[in-house]
């Protein structure tokens, strides 16, 4: 199932569809499996940011998929033991934050795949079931889904060459890191920080590369105002924040 929803995805971002996920921060997979059967295209498992530990991932990838929806990881760091260990633990993609030049999304590409396109290790996982399914694994294993975060005013700057790195499905902005890296911490009206934005959708847009965004806050109008302006990859919200905005005290102010 994995591979044919990675195609799916990838198809969509190939030809100017819209993709929608969600993220996920809270390390139980009852709420995978919630966000599973939601109707998104895929689920983020966020190791950045949230206390998901690699012991977790097989619970909570298996949950998702119970739902027919694709996992993916957005891991801690964008090194090769964190592609592999996300990967192997049955992700069908990474995020990969605080990517800053093409070099380093090189290595992250070549962590993920299997030779002949990568150098990540040849084994048997949860991925392939431990070797049950090892042939029928090969093909995603030398293509899952990658994702670069460009979060850093570096990254920026050497936007164009991240870009052309082949293997890249999509861009992701991380717009409060980015701020925060141009000295302007979550001011996202400040005239510099959008024009910063309107050069990433432009390079984007020139060089033919989906881009993403994550819509923090569940906002129905947020969301079609990005798909209005081009955004192919859409990060819905987080378990969290669903959960204290549904339960708020109706009868508190």
């Amino acid at each position: 199932m994995r591979l044919e929803k990675i195609k799916a995805i990838r198809n969509k971002l190939q030809n100017d569809e819209v993709s929608i996920g969600t993220w996920q921060q809270i390390p139980h997979a009852s709420i995978s499996e919630i966000l599973g059967n939601a109707g998104y295209d895929w689920v983020t498992v966020d190791m950045e940011h949230g206390s998901i530990g690699v012991e977790q991932l097989p619970n909570l990838f298996r949950a998702i998929e119970l739902g027919g929806t694709l996992p993916l990881a957005r891991i801690a760091q964008s090194l090769p033991k964190d592609c592999k260990q996300a990967l192997e633990a049955g992700a069908g993609g990474i995020i990969a934050p605080m990517i800053e030049s093409a070099t380093q999304l090189k290595s992250v590409r070549e962590a993920c795949c299997w030779p002949p396109i990568g150098n990540r290790g040849v084994g048997f996982s949860r991925a392939n079931l431990f070797g049950k399914n090892f042939e029928e694994y090969k093909e995603e294993a030398e293509a899952p889904l990658l994702i670069a975060q460009i979060e850093h005013i570096n990254a920026v700057n050497n936007l164009e060459e991240i870009l052309q790195v082949v293997g890249l499905d999509a861009i992701i902005i991380g717009p409060y890191d980015l701020s925060a890296s141009m000295g302007m911490t979550a001011e996202f009206q400040n005239k510099e920080f959008l024009a910063t934005i309107s050069h990433i959708i432009k390079l984007c847009k020139k060089l033919k590369m989906a881009y993403g965004d994550h819509i923090v806050m569940p906002d129905k109008e947020l969301l079609s105002d990005r798909v209005d302006r081009g955004f192919k990859l859409i990060a819905y919200s987080t378990d969290g924040i669903f959960m204290y905005k549904a339960s708020k005290n109706p009868m508190e102010d």
